[in-house]
């Protein structure tokens, strides 16, 4: 694993962060789950980052590593509608009458 924190930082798409760490990974599972993959990392590099602000760049990035693989292992064992990462699947539909709506008179 490179350990250059400015080079992590030019990252970009799923697939860089996973050969920035040298991390196996199925193409056609990024693919589908890309951007929920991203949006999980960004929420565990957070929290590092909010709970370990004087690491170093070496235990940051080993930090940061692990909680790429944890992000792609979430949508392994659960579904983007389970994670509801995104406001979309937080909104409720207008319009819409679900069966649990409709009784029988």
């Amino acid at each position: 694993m490179s350990t250059n924190i400015d080079e992590f930082k030019k990252l970009v798409d799923a697939e860089e962060f996973f050969i920035f760490f040298n991390l196996p990974y199925d193409q056609k599972f990024v693919n589908v789950n890309r951007l929920h993959i991203l949006k999980k990392f960004s929420q565990f590099m957070s929290q590092i980052d909010d709970t370990y602000p004087q690491i170093s760049d070496e235990e940051r990035l080993e930090k940061y590593c692990t909680a790429l693989q944890q992000a792609y292992q979430v949508f392994i064992e659960s579904t983007p509608h389970e994670q509801k990462l995104f406001k979309v699947f937080n909104d409720k539909r207008k319009n819409v009458v679900t069966l649990t709506e409709i009784t029988s008179d």
